[in-house]
């Protein structure tokens, strides 16, 4: 059946039928979105609750665990952690890929509601959550800084102005504050004035809250008006509050600030942020405007840090333009004096890295058809092959559109490798079409007749190459999502190739092609010479080569072992570490470092790093907050990176001169480093790029064996930076009460703990409410910079007499070390342990190296050690890249079989496939890349371009054995003279699609350069080999099928073929 007779005929239907796929892929590319990779995430919420001044110990077990208990009932949650710090409890719940984000936010919003009652009763406000991931690094971070206004005023301005409006765009998960200049009326009793009078800090609370009310005050009816009553109930002002009468002694009134020193200030003043940015002429000031400072000293000033998390699934280009859609607006409503500048932008690099791939989609689009016109040299007969390609790859525009895709990294690297193939079928048909009018056929009967024969081979050859694909949309997990659309992508190019080759390209030759042995022109002669030359050649080692068939045989079998060894041997990696552009930084000191000392030391530490050239801004978080840090001794810093050039220093170098910098220049600070990345896997974020988890019963057991596990990373080899949180303690001033002392004194536990609370935790004991925000008042006692343990044990408790007396006459103080945060997964102990790979060693090296010194190490069998993130992801994906390609060939083996219905000749054709995986193996290896899941896709794809080799010899060798009656031998050999330039040309151009990516640069380069090295290096060797090795294995497999049970299916095979 000729497939291509009726569009040959029928010209006016077949050009309205391309003009029809080409207006629809205008309209797809005019509507689809930008992305970095498809849009895949694990549906993750974060749940925070605030509890200031509750020790890490107190927040787990009051506030931590009874969430947790009622989050554990969940059905779909895949992964629950929880961290408990000062103040702060952190709970993040990653739930199954296929559950919808809105189903797993009902469910958090109804375990919150039933776990309330069992949540202290003094917190300040109920658990929150927020649908963001943790560990994805924000989208777009703004600074807000003035030169005249206090930090405090900026905080306000920007918390009611500019954060609320943008939380309300499609795509943001949560906005966050970092620098925590959140307003307050901060009240410090004086314990001695208050002890003088017999008074206490509750007698200051219970005042302050007596004080300041807003409560509804009801209204009535006159005879003929109504009436609403208000008071001046509320003290709005420090000023107010100062007046306030706290007690009567000895008939005269005290006020607050007769005891109390009271103030505007911030409602946690540990907390601090600070920002810098360089602008292009090298120097730079906090705003980026021209100033004194040179690079080196470009000054870091205090400022408030707006933080923009995406919701998981939202795109992230599609928030960032909408977000600086309405930012002019809002600036506006700020006052002069206030400054708002964009610190960090992810879609700089992600649109960078969008353009490199679309650049590297022409460049192969260029070299494709130069490829073609060298070999056709014939414009004529370029341009109808040409045309397959733009008509193919906005076909597909079209159906990614209806599919719902974006553009991003994955899908644009499809059609660029698509490129090599989607000329392929237009090559086959107009070569073969050509051929018969070299042979005296007149235009129209040469395509009819033409396109009759190949119209087989084509079909074959695209329903083989799609069902390579068939098994990347088995792939699971998040791995398997991604790939899932870069698969479909192809095989969409793919599909529209084939019908392109089998309805344009004849009914364009039987028109306007031209034989192609009338070369044009001293180059088209040149060209013709040196191809009849190189066949001339190519037949004398082909003969050679059936003469000495055993040989060849064990050349071929060699190939299969040699590729089997260089899997095993391989190093393996989950996915290439990109280049974004920006850094997540970990400042690290002792874990008993007070708040003023790590302030210091992390603007020091950022000093150093912004002196760096390679450096553009800085962004600078210390202190405990929900939304930057949990612990104190652990400062943030965000590196934004300069535009790199095709030389500069690479990200890693880098890093490791920014982590040596650091730790020369500022004494008692650590600085671990890891770029931002595109993909996030993880749901917690920690110092390094990977961890793990050690899961038990006994917290101490878990912690100590953290310990030892990074101090015996530490001499491993294929690690560094190995680290753990594990175990980390402060100091704690732990009150021993003499409970028989404090009640003949009439002091409870209560009343202690009360007291203690007012004096040290930053107690919340009364909120103003304004028109556009709520705002604390916060409670302490007035200390010196000297606070000690004695200023404690001297702290007045009052008794149940309503004298006081000192802390010490009933309590002992004593120091001793405490954890500085808790760690739970799956409400059970845990430890995270984080690393990152030395260089030049693969994640699967260094994965096996944990493995092996835990096991060295004696790790019991109590603790679990479970990788996670992306370590995590790749154990899981280790166990099916052997099956991934193995289900590839069996898939290629199946539809052809069914194609040629044959048990015989597909075994054949895939003989091919060896010398490409040694090829790709080899390439990979000698280039010093990782065989991870970009390589893996190479070697699936190979496994659908080498083949074409073989079928196009093989649909021509069974032709000539049936058709003309020849001998397989003398058959097999025709057909690979007759299809040595179409194999050549297919190759070549396959080649052209992938040396852009080969060669790629820029921002998220390490992604596509693995699939453009793999392709290659496959290509090349097996277009080496395969033209010798596939008639030696044709005959063989002839002579083993005329022995087992005859020739019977060649007649059918024929049959199809013609």
């Amino acid at each position: 059946m000729n497939v291509s007779r009726l569009f040959i005929q029928r010209p006016v239907a077949t050009g309205l039928f391309m003009l029809a796929i080409v207006l629809a892929g205008l309209v797809g590319l005019r509507f689809l979105p930008l992305a970095a990779l498809p849009q895949v995430d694990y549906p993750t919420i974060q749940v925070q609750t605030l509890y200031p001044g509750a020790s890490p110990d107190v927040m787990s077990r009051t506030v931590t665990a009874p969430l947790e208990r009622q989050f554990g009932q969940m059905s779909g949650l895949d992964r629950m952690s929880s961290t408990s710090a000062a103040g702060v409890s952190m709970v993040t719940l990653q739930f199954a890929l296929n559950l919808g984000m809105d189903a797993a936010e009902q469910q958090v919003q109804a375990a919150i509601n039933a776990g309330g009652s069992l949540l202290p009763a003094d917190l300040p406000a109920p658990p929150v959550y927020a649908k963001v991931n943790p560990a994805d690094a924000p989208i777009l971070q703004l600074a807000i800084s003035s030169d005249s206004l206090p930090l405090t005023e900026v905080q306000n301005m920007v918390n009611t102005r500019l954060a609320l409006k943008i939380s309300q765009i499609t795509g943001v998960g949560l906005v966050t504050l970092a620098g925590g200049q959140r307003p307050a009326v901060r009240v410090q009793g004086n314990l001695d004035a208050l002890a003088a009078m017999g008074l206490g800090l509750d007698s200051i609370s219970s005042a302050i809250s007596a004080g300041n009310s807003s409560t509804a005050k009801g209204s009535f009816d006159g005879p003929k008006r109504s009436y609403t009553i208000n008071a001046n109930d509320q003290l709005m002002t420090a000023q107010d509050y100062r007046e306030l009468i706290v007690a009567y002694v000895g008939g005269a009134p005290v006020r607050l600030k007769d005891v109390a020193r009271v103030s505007d200030g911030s409602e946690n003043s540990r907390l601090g942020a600070w920002t810098a940015i360089k602008n292009d002429s090298g120097s730079g000031t906090s705003d980026g405007r021209q100033g004194a400072e040179t690079p080196e000293t470009a000054a870091l000033t205090p400022a408030i840090i707006l933080n923009v998390q995406r919701q998981p699934g939202a795109n992230v280009i599609a928030t960032v333009d909408a977000i600086k859609k309405e930012l002019p607006a809002l600036q506006q409503s700020l006052p002069g004096s206030v400054r708002v500048q964009v610190l960090s932008d992810r879609t700089l690099g992600i649109r960078a890295s969008v353009e490199h791939v679309q650049m590297e989609l022409l460049l192969a689009v260029v070299m494709v058809v130069l490829v073609i016109f060298l070999f056709l040299h014939s414009l004529r007969a370029t341009a109808i092959a040409s045309i397959a390609v733009p008509i193919s790859l906005l076909g597909t525009v079209g159906a990614m559109y209806l599919l719902g895709y974006s553009l991003d990294n994955l899908s644009l690297m499809a059609l660029t490798i698509a490129t090599g193939f989607v000329v392929d079928d237009a090559i086959v048909m107009i070569e073969n079409i050509s051929r018969h009018r070299e042979l005296g056929a007149p235009p129209f009967e040469a395509a009819m007749k033409g396109a009759g024969e190949i119209g087989f081979t084509i079909i074959s050859l695209t329903v083989s190459l799609i069902a390579v694909l068939i098994p990347l949309l088995f792939m699971q997990e998040v791995i398997g999502r991604l790939f899932r659309e870069f698969a479909v992508t192809l095989a969409i190019t793919i599909l529209f190739s084939a019908v392109v080759s089998l309805t344009l390209v004849p009914m364009m030759s039987a028109r306007w092609l031209e034989p192609l042995d009338h070369a044009q022109g001293r180059m088209g002669a040149w060209v013709q010479r040196r191809m009849d030359w190189t066949v001339g050649h190519y037949d004398r080692g082909l003969q050679w080569v059936l003469a000495h068939q055993p040989l060849t045989l064990l050349v071929a079998l060699a190939t299969l072992a040699v590729t089997v060894l260089l899997y095993w041997g391989m190093p393996k990696d989950l996915f290439p570490t990109q280049s974004t552009g920006q850094l997540q930084g970990r400042v690290q000191a002792a874990s008993d470092v007070s708040y003023e000392r790590m302030a210091a030391l992390q603007r020091a530490a950022a000093g150093v790093v912004l002196a760096d050239p390679a450096v553009q801004s800085i962004s600078s978080v210390v202190g405990v907050d929900a939304a930057n840090n949990t612990m104190l001794s652990a400062g943030r810093l965000t590196v934004n990176l300069r535009p790199r050039g095709v030389f500069s220093d690479s990200e890693a170098t880098i890093m490791q001169r920014l982590r040596q910098s650091v730790a020369q220049q500022v004494a008692g600070v650590a600085l671990y480093l890891q770029p931002t990345q595109d993909l996030t896997i993880d749901s917690d974020s920690g110092p390094t790029e990977f961890r793990f988890d050690l899961e038990g019963v006994d917290t101490q057991l878990v912690n100590s064996w953290a310990q030892r596990l990074v101090a015996r990373l530490q001499s491993v080899p294929e690690v560094r930076h190995a680290t753990t949180d594990a175990g980390a303690a402060g100091l704690a001033a732990m009150v021993k009460i003499d409970r028989d002392t404090a009640a003949r004194l009439g002091v409870t536990a209560s009343t202690l703990d009360n007291t203690l609370y007012n004096a040290f935790g930053q107690r919340i004991v009364s909120t103003i409410f304004s028109e556009t925000n709520q705002y604390r008042v916060i409670l302490e006692a007035a200390r010196d910079s000297a606070a000690t343990l004695r200023t404690l044990q001297e702290l007045p408790v009052k008794t149940s007499s309503g004298t006081t007396t000192p802390l010490a006459s009933f309590a002992q103080v004593v120091e001793q070390p405490s954890p500085l945060q808790v760690l739970r997964v799956s409400q059970y102990p845990a430890a995270t342990v984080g690393f990152d790979t030395a260089p030049g060693v693969s994640l699967g090296a260094a994965v096996q190296a944990v493995r092996a010194a835990a096991t060295a190490e004696g790790l019991p069998e109590s603790i679990a050690l479970h990788f996670t993130g992306a370590s995590g992801a790749y154990q899981k994906s280790l166990s099916n890249q052997v099956w991934l390609i193995i289900a590839a060939v069996v898939c290629v083996y199946i539809v052809l079989g069914v194609l040629y219905e044959s048990y015989v000749h597909p075994l054949t054709i895939l003989s091919t496939l060896p010398s490409a995986g040694v090829g790709a193996l080899l390439a990979l290896w000698i280039t010093g890349h990782s065989l991870d899941v970009v390589g893996i896709i190479g070697l699936v794809l190979l496994i659908g371009i080498v083949k074409k080799n073989a079928i196009m010899m093989i649909d021509f060798a069974i032709e000539a054995e049936r058709g003309e009656g020849k001998s397989p031998q003398e058959a097999i050999h025709q057909a690979a003279l007759m299809r040595f330039r179409p194999i050549l040309m297919t190759t070549l151009a396959a080649l052209a699609a992938a040396l852009p990516l080969m060669f790629s640069f820029g921002d998220g380069a390490e992604l596509r350069r693995p699939l453009g090295i793999a392709i290659f290096g496959g290509l090349v060797l097996s277009q080496l080999l395969t033209l010798f090795t596939t008639p030696v294995i044709y005959l063989w497999f002839d002579r083993l099928g005329q022995r087992f049970g005859g020739r019977s299916g060649s007649g059918s095979e024929a049959e199809m073929a013609s």
